[in-house]
């Protein structure tokens, strides 16, 4: 978790609760079981499975039950205490962040630094920068993920981006973002929050995300263009209209299911389905990747060390790859006299083949 200075009153919890607020073992136990039960309801009737069993083996598969049952008491023993072991961390790094905002926004100043640090590279006097200029904005767009969803409009929002910060909820499961930003020309709120509700948390299962209202500054919205269409003759008075475009504070407006998800067409389902995954991506990707590990993304020693362990796991994938057209290329030796009768056809992709969530148009400050 990161901390925005030493004041805790402008934190959104104390710390030092988590433990208190922490589940019994008992209630763990209901938890799992009541997720495992949801889960059987939605594959079907369990029984037929049972009363399809001979006498004998269905005593085996009792047995086997009570041996989960207690692998079940077991799982939820060490999500408890896994729990209290991340709760006790959480408020070990809790100074550790305090010193890396007070470094980043100028608060305090460290030692060893020289006295010619305002002389630029001409060896004139130039203004003396505070902290770390456009750290987070800097780290976001180092990891590939978030890069994608930066674009050049929002940076000039994101240079104010002062900390971010991140906690579990304990009612419902899940946990939240926090975005602390200066005063700035684009909108009025200092603190934008992304709050994701778990079915459960260690799964994860996403049940739905909740993010902040921006109050945009007039013409400084980034995430909504104007069309710019003739007015027609009747409509000489009708508003402008808006239209969504692509931009990473669109994150604050998360996809939601519709109340009557059951009607939903098939397309359209796995459409928000691709979307709520994206947005879940990104949020984990902030708590997990950018928070703790902030300066190395800002330096770039992350992205770097986060291609080692994709080349890593790449090595083994391309001998598979290699093996593989070993293979087809005996195939195509054994088989060539009757391809040489074959008629040639046009091929085509298969539907959906290589196609990806669409993306809204790039934002044009009006």
């Amino acid at each position: 978790m990161s901390s925005t200075g030493s004041n805790t009153t402008n934190g959104p919890f104390n710390l030092s609760d988590i433990t208190a607020n922490l589940p019994s073992l008992e209630e763990r136990v209901g938890m799992v079981n009541a997720l495992k039960s949801k889960f059987q309801s939605l594959g079907g009737a369990k029984g037929d499975v049972l009363e399809s069993l001979t006498p004998n083996v269905r005593k085996r598969v009792e047995k086997l039950k009570e041996l989960q049952s207690q692998h079940d008491e077991l799982e939820a023993k060490y999500l408890e205490e896994r729990a209290a072991l991340e709760a006790k961390y959480q408020k070990l790094y809790e100074p550790n962040y305090t010193k890396r905002y007070e470094i980043v926004n100028g608060i305090v100043e460290v030692e060893g630094l020289t006295t010619d640090s305002s002389m630029d590279q001409g060896g004139e006097n130039a203004p003396e920068e505070k902290g770390v200029p456009n750290f987070w904005l800097t780290a976001m767009k180092t990891h590939e993920i978030l890069a994608e969803e930066i674009t050049e409009e929002d940076e000039g929002a994101l240079k104010y981006l002062k900390d971010i910060k991140w906690y579990r909820t304990a009612d419902p499961k899940g946990f939240k973002l926090e975005f602390y930003f200066d005063t700035n020309p684009y909108f009025k709120n200092t603190v934008l929050t992304k709050i994701y509700h778990m079915i459960d948390e260690d799964e994860p299962i996403l049940e739905k995300a909740i993010g902040t209202d921006i109050e945009w500054y007039p013409g400084k919205c980034l995430n909504q263009k104007l069309l710019k269409k003739k007015p027609k003759q009747r409509s000489k008075n009708a508003k402008p209209k808006l239209e969504k475009c692509e931009s990473f504070f669109n994150f604050f407006s998360p996809p939601q299911i519709p109340d009557d998800e059951d009607d939903l067409d098939e397309d359209v389902a796995e459409e928000l389905q691709n979307q709520m995954e994206q947005d879940y991506d990104v949020g984990s990707t902030i708590r997990d990747k950018i928070i703790p590990h902030a300066v190395s993304w800002f330096t770039g020693e992350a992205a770097d060390e986060d291609f080692e362990d994709i080349d890593e796991e790449g090595e083994g994938d391309e001998e598979d790859e290699d093996d593989e057209e070993e293979d087809e290329d005996d195939d195509e030796d054994e088989n060539e006299e009757d391809n040489k009768t074959m008629k040639k056809t046009s091929g085509r992709p298969l539907s959906g083949e290589g196609q990806q969530t669409e993306r809204p148009p790039e934002c044009k400050q009006q």
